[in-house]
């Protein structure tokens, strides 16, 4: 590849100048005023470190030795929230469409997750300062180990499944968890393509992540269709708070949230689909040289949020690592990389290497601390990603979260609690 340099490169290297990259460096220098917030306010907010993950696993059932502890930078023990966003977690066939909700790969992938987060128990270091000591004396008298990390709510649509963890000692203070589906694919309605977003409380800061999986396709016309499914999740999501006699809200907490967008920190995350805008012959001599930062200027992504439109407020990292679409099963290779005209693989699968799979935000008190791409997992022909934002949380009423935990907690969806 001669002097081209790695995509981890400075920005300037990867985007060119002009309105695009002028775009961006305003957004990131609007980062620089999370930490003076928290220092500003810090008799009343706390911050937290929270882990957003997505990955499209091609409908491939994951073997029972998957280790995602690489992915989920387990052995870190820095994080006090896991968000992991799923897609194809079943094949998109009109079994599992139009079939029963409830999946055992949902239940399967659950337990991988808990597994990974849970498994180095011993030695590690406790930040959990506010815990009262109730879930270890629970442990103690059923004879169990405490477990660092433990499942707050899960959910799944077909193939699209979310399932968010928190800090054995954090998890009171999470609060009116509520999950909501919205179905855009078949009809604009059926679930094979569309999102499964999850809300909660923390402390007196509501927090929503939306998991995408938006329509697919190359073609002219097919960004515009991808734009128009964000925009419908954004549109038709709502939430509506669970309630019984003995979970009544306290006349003091305020209202809360019924809109994706009424919520004071969103992370958007999925299988967004969105593609190279170039022609297919210049972008295979891109692909074929390594030249990433070329393809980038062309990004649907990129573009669509440096003019606004469908994510008009909405914020990305740099991105900085390599495609994430399309590769061999088992293997490192793009589709792209066979020569169909030698009959080495289907022409309908030569598609021009992608980045796929993103993670956006939006919402004053984040801060995002890395963004990455995950490249030793090989089962699907996506790769995984992953984000960690700094987030500042308010401790509404002098901490809002402690008196009415007992009702935070609850069990949504298809896949029991852990």
């Amino acid at each position: 590849m001669g002097d081209e340099k790695h995509p981890s490169s400075k920005l300037s290297e990867i985007l060119r100048p002009g309105k695009l990259l002028h775009r961006r460096r305003r957004l990131v220098s609007e980062f620089a005023d999370v930490g003076r917030e928290d220092a500003l306010h810090e008799s009343d907010t706390v911050k937290y470190r929270v882990f957003a993950g997505t990955w499209n696993v091609a409908g491939v059932a994951p073997p029972d030795d998957l280790d995602l502890g690489d992915w989920l930078d387990a052995k870190a023990d820095s994080y006090d929230i896991y968000v992991l966003a799923l897609q194809e977690i079943v094949p998109l066939n009109a079994r599992n469409v139009l079939g029963p909700t409830r999946s055992s790969a949902a239940m399967k992938w659950n337990s991988l997750i808990g597994d990974a987060l849970n498994r180095f128990t011993t030695g590690r270091r406790r930040r959990d300062d506010d815990d009262d000591g109730d879930d270890d004396e629970g442990a103690q008298r059923h004879g169990q180990q405490q477990q660092p990390f433990r499942c707050v709510v899960s959910e799944q649509m077909v193939g699209i499944f979310v399932s968010v963890w928190a800090r054995s000692g954090l998890r009171r203070h999470v609060r009116h968890v509520a999950a909501s589906c919205v179905g855009a694919g078949v009809l604009g309605r059926l679930g094979n393509k569309g999102a499964v977003s999850v809300r909660f409380l923390l402390h007196g800061t509501s927090f929503c992540f939306v998991c995408c999986h938006l329509a697919s396709g190359g073609k002219d016309g097919d960004a515009q269709l991808r734009n128009a499914d964000a925009a419908d999740i954004l549109s038709r999501t709502t939430f509506r708070r669970r309630t019984t006699a003995a979970a009544s809200p306290a006349p003091e907490e305020l209202p809360l949230p019924r809109k994706i967008l009424d919520h004071d920190r969103v992370v958007l995350l999925g299988d967004l689909n969105y593609r190279i805008a170039m022609d297919d012959a210049e972008a295979r001599l891109l692909v074929r040289a390594g030249k990433w930062s070329m393809l980038l200027e062309n990004d649907e992504l990129l573009l669509e949020l440096a003019e606004g439109g469908s994510f008009d407020g909405w914020r990305e990292g740099l991105v900085t690592f390599s495609p994430t679409y399309k590769y061999h099963l088992n293997s490192d290779m793009f589709y792209w990389s066979i020569d169909a005209a030698a009959g080495g693989g289907d022409k309908q699968q030569q598609r021009a290497p992608a980045w796929c799979d993103r993670i956006l935000w939006r919402g004053k008190g984040m801060r995002q601390a890395s963004y990455e791409r995950c490249g030793g997992y090989r089962i699907s022909d996506h790769r995984p990603v992953r984000a960690v934002f700094d987030a500042v949380c308010e401790l509404a009423g002098g901490g809002v979260g402690v008196e009415h935990s007992a009702a935070g907690i609850a069990s949504f969806g298809h896949v029991p609690l852990l």
